[in-house]
């Protein structure tokens, strides 16, 4: 057993913002690593701004979201998005290709809890996001 304490973790770790479009996330998106995942699970804290969101993507073992606050979205590939909220827990199984992110007026935080490798694909076009708008 291995406790990972938020003061343990280095300077600097803590809520990097990606902007725009990039390798992972669409918007703008602050993720903070709690867990690196290289004992093959990784957990991170993922606050997504209005119209921010992941790209498309799978994980190898799976995913679990937890939603704390806000109201967000959250698709399977050929799905339209569904509306997530505070106390949900989103599971992706093994090798699911999907996305999630902040709703179109709204904000999101999750903890993401990724097991084994994740395959990154492209991004979530405007009318896939928008699909249930």
């Amino acid at each position: 057993m291995r406790i990972v304490r938020r003061v343990s973790r280095s300077e600097g770790s803590a809520g990097r913002p990606t902007e725009q479009r990039t390798t992972t996330f669409t918007g703008t998106v602050y993720a903070d690593s709690l867990l690196d995942g290289t004992d093959g699970a990784a957990a991170t804290s993922v606050f997504f701004a209005p119209g921010g969101r992941t790209f498309w993507h799978s994980h190898e073992r799976g995913q679990v979201l937890h939603v704390l606050e806000g109201a967000g979205l959250v698709a399977t590939e050929g799905d339209a998005p569904q509306p997530i909220g505070p106390g949900d827990i989103v599971w992706a199984a093994p090798g699911e290709v999907h996305w999630h992110g902040g709703g179109p007026e709204s904000m999101v935080i999750h903890l993401a809890v990724s097991l084994g490798r994740t395959s990154w694909l492209g991004p979530v076009s405007d009318a896939d996001y928008g699909g249930s708008q």
